[in-house]
């Protein structure tokens, strides 16, 4: 079983690597105006926020992506050398086998002595205890719950058996010691559903939204009997998740993730409504198809990049750039409420 787990988690490397990304955020519906009067200093720009009692230096974390498999040593060594050198968080992927597997447990371990804001990661289905097993694995800061249904429904060998999630959710809240954030696997949260939980007291909700790394068609790639690419496209777009969260309340804290790419993307994504964003699947595209060089690179252009669209909006901090106003077109217009 064990063994398989970890074959299943290099087949997801492996996989994200092949998939088409064809699912779309619709962060090309916000409409931002250019500011031609834009008063500002650019070397004065700061993109820095505070993110879990620690200033970090954009908005901006490296996703739950992997740990387990044979490359995701290596893989997770590297993405956390990289956000500790430039001071952003890293979310590891889920440790189940890790708590199964002591070998396996490695992989994640080896984070924690990393300065960075370390975030662990399980399933809803997990009890106390495993979560708690779990946040001392890489002592983090935070914890994400990840939901992901639609990943386990395509997964030849994946679980049922969903009861009890939001039970299970709202114990971890009032009995678990580290801060929770309650996250999607690329399917995004929906209205209702941000609201439940919001309701429930989640303070820290990732929307994870469709746009981003498709589990769907990764699971299906995976699947030599079936064929699901008819639910390739399933999902709340990433700007409606974010929109939609946003309008329940101005106190949760929203990371924007699913598709963020650019530093465009981050802009959109805070200026609609998140706090701060997350990106997985390009740092490992940059990681496995470049070098860590170019990964660096990759994520160190993004924080330069970011302040030039700020520039070109006439803002100077991430507050300010939390207040330009916008405008929705297309599918977006049509889609929030």
């Amino acid at each position: 079983m064990i063994s398989k787990r970890r074959e299943r988690k290099d087949e997801h490397i492996e996989n994200y690597l092949k998939t088409s990304g064809h699912n779309d955020p619709l962060f090309d519906d916000i409409y931002l105006d250019h500011n031609s009067l834009s008063d500002i200093n650019f070397d004065e720009i700061d993109t820095s926020i505070e993110f879990l009692g620690r200033k970090i230096s954009m908005p901006l974390m490296v996703n739950a992506m992997t740990g387990g498999g044979e490359l995701s040593a290596d893989i997770n060594e590297d993405l956390s050398s990289i956000c500790q050198s430039l001071n952003i968080p890293m979310a590891v992927g889920s440790q189940t086998i890790g708590l199964e597997d002591e070998e396996a447990s490695e992989s994640f371990t080896l984070i924690k002595e990393k300065d960075l804001v370390r975030i662990g990661n399980l399933g809803a289905e997990r009890s106390l205890e495993d979560f708690k097993n779990a946040a001392g694995m890489i002592d983090a800061h935070a914890i994400q719950i990840h939901l992901n249904v639609a990943q386990e429904l395509f997964m030849p060998e994946g679980d049922k058996d969903f009861r009890g999630y939001y039970d299970n959710i709202k114990n971890l809240l009032s009995q678990l010691d580290v801060p929770i954030i309650v996250k999607e696997t690329g399917n995004g949260l929906s209205k209702e559903v941000s609201k439940k939980l919001i309701g429930a007291g989640v303070k820290y909700l990732d929307v994870s939204g469709s746009g981003g790394t498709n589990f769907i068609e990764i699971e299906d790639m995976r699947d030599f009997v079936s064929d699901y690419k008819e639910f390739y496209n399933w999902g709340v777009p990433t700007a409606k998740a974010i929109i939609d969260a946003r309008s329940l309340s101005k106190d949760v804290f929203i990371i924007g993730s699913g598709g963020i790419k650019t530093a465009v993307d981050m802009a959109k994504a805070i200026i609609i409504g998140a706090d701060m964003t997350a990106l997985s699947g390009e740092a490992l595209r940059y990681l496995l198809l470049g070098s860590y060089e170019a990964c660096l690179d990759y994520l160190k252009d993004m924080n330069k990049r970011l302040k030039i669209v700020m520039a070109l909006l006439g803002v100077k901090n991430i507050a300010e750039l939390k207040k330009v106003d916008y405008k929705l077109t297309g599918r977006l217009k049509d889609l929030v409420d």
